[in-house]
């Protein structure tokens, strides 16, 4: 079920209540603490985009495999995105690039028992019809100035949500073999020769993605031919 509220301080936050179960999203206007990867606030204006958080309780799913978790919640953006003629690419790990400009930003957050998930929540902002952006922002692009189309906002909820679903009862189902080779096939800049920064030294190189492992690890080839893995915050992009 969707819920849709004015105001709110945080819809993660809203999201941990007891009242909302699986497949409940939340969907607020304006979030006066909405939160971004790596500490970092998220704003909208309100009425123009979509920031929402979207409750999961994957029991079924132990710890060691979480970054699955977070492949079927980048394809279902995907798949989403497909639906309005618009070909996305997952950015390791979990930004939603069209060309080299970003329209999704996801924060997971996880709650644990003993080996396995018990309840996740996933904050989502989608740049829907924005066409000015704050000048600070890196590379924002929103759906309305790739196709110069004014979107029906809930339209484009309903048909991640379903997305979402179809991919989720995928991950229930154990198919793993089918989500890895939909996530490295759709991910950024694949077998492209790029430069990365290394963290936390900052040295830049310049490699290519060959892929991902099953938990999480980003593989890059330099260009010396050896192939390197990396964790979160072990690497980033240089666009």
């Amino acid at each position: 079920m969707i819920f849709h509220v004015e105001k709110t301080t945080s819809t993660n936050d809203d999201a941990r209540r007891a009242e909302f179960r699986e497949g409940d999203i939340i969907w607020a206007e304006h979030q006066s603490a909405g939160r971004g990867q790596r500490g970092h606030t998220w704003t909208s204006p309100e009425g123009e985009n979509l920031t929402f958080s979207l409750v999961l309780e994957p029991t079924f799913l132990p710890v060691a495999d979480q970054f699955m978790l977070l492949e079927i919640i980048a394809l279902a953006l995907c798949d989403t995105f497909k639906e309005f003629d618009i070909a996305t690419r997952i950015k390791w790990t979990n930004d939603i690039y069209w060309n080299d400009r970003k329209l999704v930003g996801i924060l997971i957050e996880h709650n644990y028992s003993g080996n396995r998930l018990s309840r996740t929540i996933v904050g989502i902002g989608i740049n829907v019809n924005q066409e000015v952006f704050d000048p600070a922002l890196p590379n924002p692009v929103s759906m309305r100035q790739i196709t110069r189309r004014t979107y029906d906002r809930e339209e484009v909820l309903n048909t991640f949500h379903r997305a979402m679903m179809t991919r989720y009862e995928q991950l229930r189902r154990g198919e793993s073999d089918p989500i890895q080779r939909d996530y490295h096939r759709n991910m950024y800049r694949l077998g492209e020769l790029h430069t990365f920064r290394e963290l936390p030294s900052r040295e830049e190189i310049r490699a290519s993605i060959q892929g991902v492992r099953p938990t999480g690890e980003l593989i890059l080839k330099k260009e010396d031919g050896t192939l390197h893995e990396y964790l979160f915050r072990e690497v980033e992009f240089v666009l």
